[in-house]
């Protein structure tokens, strides 16, 4: 089975073919830095960060860009507000950005370029939508004509009759239509600025996109991924620009993830459900939050609440423990004679992992795959002392593999260094019951127990579970 996506553009499933054979151009829209980013923005770039490993894995070179939007009306209020300057908040809160990232295993971009390293492509960018007539500057502030492209519209599925009968009554009668849009902004008392060929000023947020995509992917691009609140009009005026500017069509493939939801209402501010994801895990294992946002396929709404954690907990709480239940069986159990149950439900599992994948990026059917692996590995563990090592590597490394696109178990690095506490731990428990030392003993049995460590007693010697 080939990899099929849905396209926004045709709102149809379509055979993934990119433009340059054995690699895929992929820009997803990144975040404002003025704040912690909240869980709605969580959401796709834990999808999209899904999306970029399992094109790794069926063997494609991936460039992916992901851009920070240091530049913006909220940033210059937040920035005020705080007493510190525009780049300050930039730095800190990018800083911060990455801190979280990386907590959901979120892997860095091949480049994450900042709106405010890039005006020179910016600024040539406007002035070729100036030279060929898609543009117009007025007072040092320049502005995209909408009329001039004739597909505008073309990824939301409006006319330009339909969004001018909807438009608000615009204050800014210097604009040719309520529709036209800044590409330049002429700058303001105490705000920060750049010099232009129109003066003094900063770049309006849609072309920053539309510059930084075509110059580090090219004119044409195979993937761009955003929330589908960023459609219209974000998407649709970086389409505007990019092909009026390039005379190319600027993606073949648009993903759009559906909205997150908060106790089954859409995430707003105004709502007082805006939850940032640096407060969410000190509460709960981020590995715990990521399997929540995959746990629903990407064009799906998603409704985050006490419940769907919960069972976002148990279900990676029982994956951990099969894990962990493998690995100790390879370790301590005697070869035994081979299970072809398991080995084919290895098998199976894996096959269903990449249709699913393979289906427009079906992450909960992926899920259920695991589950597959996950019942076929405690019903051989349950039936048999004596372990089918082969059977169970098999397993092993099929848990791995989905692991790579998924992202469910522990890093390598953290799993070895909390391990090897808890090991040192549990053998000095050993140690300790040997010498009829009970009150270290239990010591030892409570200060694992207030970090969630279960001890179980096996033929093969102490076996601990860590509870989420």
């Amino acid at each position: 089975m080939s990899l099929v996506v849905y396209n926004d553009l045709t709102r149809t499933k379509e055979t993934f073919v990119p433009i340059e054979k054995g690699k895929v151009r992929f820009y997803v829209c990144g975040p404002t830095v003025y704040d912690f980013f909240h869980i709605g923005n969580a959401r796709p770039f834990v999808l999209f960060d899904i999306f970029r490993r399992y094109l790794e894995s069926i063997g494609y070179e991936v460039f992916f860009v992901q851009n920070f939007t240091d530049i913006d009306d909220k940033m210059i209020k937040r920035a005020k507000e705080l007493g510190i300057t525009v780049a300050e908040l930039g730095e800190r809160y990018i800083a911060e950005y990455y801190a979280d990232a990386d907590a959901l295993g979120i892997r860095r971009a091949t480049v994450n370029p900042r709106a405010t390293h890039e005006m020179q492509p910016i600024i040539e960018i406007v002035k070729t939508l100036i030279e060929k007539g898609h543009a117009y500057e007025v007072q040092g502030d320049v502005y995209f004509n909408v009329a001039s492209f004739g597909e505008y519209g073309k990824l939301s599925k409006q006319s330009l009759d339909e969004l001018l009968a909807g438009a608000r009554i615009d204050v800014d009668e210097r604009k040719q239509s309520p529709l036209d849009f800044a590409l330049w902004k002429a700058a303001k008392p105490g705000e920060p600025q750049w010099e232009s060929p129109w003066g003094p000023g900063r770049p309006g947020w849609h072309i920053e996109c539309s510059a930084m995509s075509t110059k580090y992917l090219g004119k044409t691009i195979d993937i761009h991924g955003g929330g589908s609140d960023l459609i219209f009009p974000h998407h649709e005026n970086e389409i505007a620009q990019s092909e009026c500017a390039n005379e190319v069509q600027f993606v073949k493939y648009w993903l759009h993830n559906a909205y997150l939801l908060i106790d089954s209402e859409k995430m707003s501010k105004s709502l007082g459900n805006f939850k940032t994801v640096h407060d969410i895990r000190q509460k709960i294992n981020p590995i715990v939050l990521r399997f929540f946002l995959m746990s629903a396929q990407y064009r799906s709404p998603l409704n985050f609440s006490a419940e769907g954690l919960e069972q976002a907990k148990a279900a990676v709480s029982r994956i951990h423990n099969c894990w962990g239940d493998l690995n100790f069986a390879l370790e301590n159990r005697t070869p035994g004679e081979a299970d072809e149950a398991l080995r084919e439900a290895s098998k199976a599992a894996f096959k269903g992992f990449t249709d699913s994948m393979d289906d427009d990026f079906n992450t909960a059917g992926a899920i259920g795959s695991i589950f597959d692996l996950v019942k076929a590995v405690n019903v051989h563990l349950g039936e048999k002392q004596a372990a089918d090592r082969e059977g169970l590597l098999e397993a092993k490394e099929c848990f791995e593999k989905m692991n790579g696109v998924l992202g469910y178990l522990p890093t390598t690095e953290e799993a070895e260094s909390e391990d090897a506490a808890i090991d040192a731990l549990v053998a000095e428990r050993v140690e300790a019951r040997k010498a009829k030392n009970f009150k270290r003993s239990d010591e030892i049995r409570d200060e694992l127990a207030a970090k969630g460590i279960v001890i179980e007693d096996t033929p093969q010697g102490p076996r601990w579970k860590k509870n989420l």
